[in-house]
C-alpha cells in the first residue's frame, strides 16, 4: 500500500498547480496578441480607427480605406524599417504596422530639408520608424501607425515628435516586440508583389 502523502507535501503540490495557472494565461494572452497596447496620447488631430483591423496575411494588393493605410490584412512578410526616398508597398508596410512601427509619409514634391525633418524622427526609435513619399495622401505630412493617424502641414510639426514617441514600438498592433529592423528588403517586397500580380 502506498505512502500517503504528508499534509505539507500535498498543499506544496496545491501550490504549485496555482501558480501554474497564472503563467499559463500570460502565456496565451501573449500569444494571441496580448493587451500590452499604449494609452492614446492626447495630441490634437488625432483620427483612431474604430473597430477591430484584420490581422490576415495575404498575398495579393489590398484595398485600404485609409492613405496610407492604418492596419488590416497584409502580406505575410514585413518591410524593414528605415527611410525610403520611393513609395514602399501597402501591404508590407503595414504588417510593419502591426509590429509596433510608425509609418511617416509624405507627398511627393517635400523639399529635402522636410524630408530630413522626418528622417531625423527615426532617432526617437530607428528600430520601428518607416519613412516613405505617400502619392496621393490626404496632407502634406502624415504618421501611420496600427489604428491611429495624424496628418499636418509642416514636417516641423511637434506633433510628429509627440505621435512618434507614443507609438514607435509600442503595442499598438497586438505584436509588441517583434522585429520591424530586419524586415523584407524594399527591392524583394516589390518582386514579390509582381510575381502575384503577373507583371
Amino acid at each position: 500500500m502506498p505512502a500517503r502523502r504528508s499534509g505539507s507535501a500535498a498543499y506544496g503540490v496545491g501550490v504549485r498547480r496555482l501558480l501554474l495557472v497564472p503563467a499559463v494565461l500570460l502565456a496565451l494572452t501573449a500569444c494571441s496578441g496580448g493587451t500590452d497596447r499604449p494609452e492614446v496620447p492626447a495630441i490634437d488631430g488625432l483620427q483612431l480607427v474604430e473597430g477591430k483591423l484584420s490581422t490576415d496575411h495575404t498575398n495579393r494588393d489590398e484595398t485600404y480605406p485609409t492613405r496610407p493605410p492604418t492596419g488590416g490584412a497584409h502580406w505575410g512578410s514585413w518591410l524593414a524599417c528605415a527611410v525610403y526616398s520611393e513609395p514602399v508597398p501597402d501591404e508590407f508596410a503595414v504588417h510593419s504596422e502591426e509590429h509596433g512601427a510608425v509609418w511617416l509619409t509624405y507627398q511627393p514634391g517635400a523639399s529635402a530639408g522636410e524630408v530630413a525633418a522626418l528622417a531625423a524622427l527615426t532617432q526617437i526609435n530607428a528600430d520601428y520608424v518607416l519613412v516613405s513619399p505617400y502619392p496621393g495622401q490626404a496632407g502634406r505630412f502624415a504618421a501611420s501607425t496600427w489604428g491611429a493617424q495624424l496628418f499636418v502641414d509642416s514636417a516641423d510639426d511637434p506633433r510628429l515628435r509627440q505621435f512618434t514617441e507614443a507609438y514607435a514600438g509600442g503595442g499598438q498592433g497586438g505584436e509588441k516586440g517583434a522585429d520591424c529592423k530586419g524586415g523584407t528588403s524594399l527591392e524583394d517586397a516589390r518582386a514579390a508583389l509582381a510575381e502575384v500580380s503577373g507583371s
